[in-house]
């Protein structure tokens, strides 16, 4: 779980995702938060929390959470938020997608079902979230419901060959990390996934958007002249 300030949601999604039964660690990394989601974190059984000295973004924290997972040797790593936007609940369909050898990556897709605006996503989001995810569709040759979703599971095997170090502190990391598992071959799993949008829920403003939607269009970009051999890059290099 990438924290910050999530002092009041972080407990209620420990415990679903205790509820589940399939979870045998979970690591919290807090982000410089300015509450007391780090002394929350260190008072919960079977969670091992880390805490960065300052803020190093989204993308940053997402970094420290992969490395350390694979350093507690995860078979399956799940990343949800802490702030109760997807729900836990759905952990053990996500496992059961990699465990089972279907695919190496599965999402949480807030579009599939159709749920996603009675659910509570904005319409100005929604509307980005569609125009955005048809573009990288079309550029990474994919065919996902949603690009943009926070709920995602990994393979151990396919994170270790993911350069996901390369990648932007920022929110577009997320758009980047899909891109390279992608950019490796392989097929991302959906589930659907309900929509819960309330003010304890995290959500970046509408200036960030707009950095976050030109980024996800530079990742797509980059993505298509790297594999048309145009240009090289460390998000995406070359591998035999």
């Amino acid at each position: 779980m990438p924290a910050y300030n999530a002092e009041r949601t972080l407990v209620k999604t420990y415990k679903e995702i205790v509820a589940c039964g399939v979870v045998d660690q979970i690591v919290v990394v807090d982000d410089a938060s300015s509450d007391n989601t780090l002394g929350l974190a260190e008072g919960l059984p079977r969670v091992k929390a880390f805490a960065h000295p300052q803020n190093r973004g989204y993308g940053g924290n997402q970094k420290t959470c992969y490395q350390l997972a694979l350093k507690e040797g995860a078979d399956i790593i799940v990343m949800i938020h802490p702030d109760y936007q997807y729900t836990p609940k759905l952990v053990p369909a996500l496992v059961s997608l990699i465990g089972n050898g279907l695919y190496d990556c599965a999402l949480g897709s807030r579009i599939l079902g159709g749920q996603a605006l009675k659910g509570g996503m904005p319409r100005w989001k929604y509307l980005a979230n569609r125009i955005l995810t048809l573009f990288q569709n079309l550029l990474l040759g994919s065919k996902l419901s949603e690009f943009h979703t926070g709920y995602r599971a990994f393979s151990r095997e396919l994170l270790l060959q993911l350069p996901f170090d390369s990648n932007s502190d920022d929110f577009v990391f997320d758009s980047q990390m899909l891109a390279q598992v992608l950019w490796r071959g392989h097929t991302i799993g959906e589930v659907s996934c309900p929509t819960r949008y309330a003010p304890d829920s995290s959500s970046i403003g509408f200036r960030k958007c707009i950095r976050y939607g030109l980024g996800c269009v530079w990742t797509a970009i980059t993505f298509r002249l790297a594999k048309m051999g145009f240009i090289s890059s460390n998000v995406f290099p070359r591998h035999e």
